[in-house]
């Protein structure tokens, strides 16, 4: 299968390719890649050899992404990638977003479509590992799906910069975005982005955040709450008060950890999970608890 575009947000210069996708802004020599594991330098050339790769697909409740306000009831067609732009100890889907040696095929953008058009999915979802690091097929699956009347769902962390935001909302129908703290020190340090400390990478989450309500995507947040790590009442207060200067009807899904990947701490207590949500319902509309 052929690439269809050139690499989008890459620059190329001296034979170092600059990704500028995302806050990482990864410089990558020839033969390596960046920080997701699937944007490359070859000879001096940005190149995205995962394009179309997909490692899951499944028809999955759209409940499930989690979407409780968009379409409930109805099915979505499901696509996993491979590879991240953050590498969290705990993830809970590591198997795909750590690695892009796995199992897998490629398909074209209308293979996809007609997956969905054969099993009646009203939507599809680019979720399971981070989609967007794969721009360049989200795009060209985006545009197909929307000539046939597929609404397009993002499940993602939302970690990218301002340009590429604005590029795959135009195309996106609704987004649950995953705000995995409120810290800039655990953004930076303990989940993998390179610029350590320096906020910028909590920044870009809240600003596509802000861009997906200013530009009528339907949008849901999900936090996975970690034991000793993001579970602090003043860093989830934070959180809340942060979507409720967004829009207070923006649902939150507070979902539980459980020990995976490089992480041990032990599972979140579903009575915290429970009395969190209670204190959050006090300036949001709706909170959801899940894992539990």
């Amino acid at each position: 299968m052929s690439v269809k575009r050139s690499p989008l947000f890459i620059a190329e210069k001296d034979g170092v390719v600059i990704c500028n996708l995302c806050p990482n802004f990864c410089k990558i020599e020839s033969g390596f890649f960046g920080a997701c594991g699937v944007r490359g330098n070859k000879g001096g050339k940005g190149i995205i050899p995962f394009y179309g790769f997909i490692s899951a697909l499944a028809l999955d409740p759209i409940e499930k992404k989690p979407l409780y306000h968009f379409k409930p009831g109805s099915q979505i067609l499901s696509l996993g990638f491979a590879g991240c732009n953050f590498h969290c100890p705990f993830c809970q889907n590591w198997h795909i977003s750590q690695n892009t040696d796995i199992p897998g095929r490629k398909m074209e953008p209308s293979e996809i479509i007609s997956a969905a058009l054969a099993h009646d999915s009203p939507s599809i979802a680019y979720t399971y590992s981070e989609p967007l690091i794969h721009m360049e097929y989200l795009l060209d699956c985006m545009v197909l799906a929307r000539k046939h009347g597929i609404a397009n769902v993002l499940v993602t962390n939302g970690c990218i910069n301002a340009d590429a935001a604005a590029k795959i909302l135009a195309l996106t129908d609704a987004a649950n975005v995953d705000l995995k703290c409120f810290s800039a020190q655990t953004y930076g340090k303990t989940l993998g982005g390179r610029a350590i400390n320096s906020g910028v990478h909590l920044n870009a989450v809240l600003e596509f955040i802000k861009l997906c309500h200013e530009m009528g995507v339907h949008i849901e947040i999900t936090t996975l709450v970690v034991p000793d790590l993001n579970d602090s009442a003043e860093e989830l207060n934070a959180a809340a008060e942060f979507i409720a200067s967004v829009d207070s009807a923006i649902p939150w899904h507070l979902t539980a950890y459980h020990p995976d990947y490089r992480w041990n701490a032990p599972p979140t207590n579903p009575d915290f999970l429970l009395n969190a949500a209670k204190n959050a319902k006090k300036i949001l509309r709706h909170v959801h608890t899940g894992n539990i």
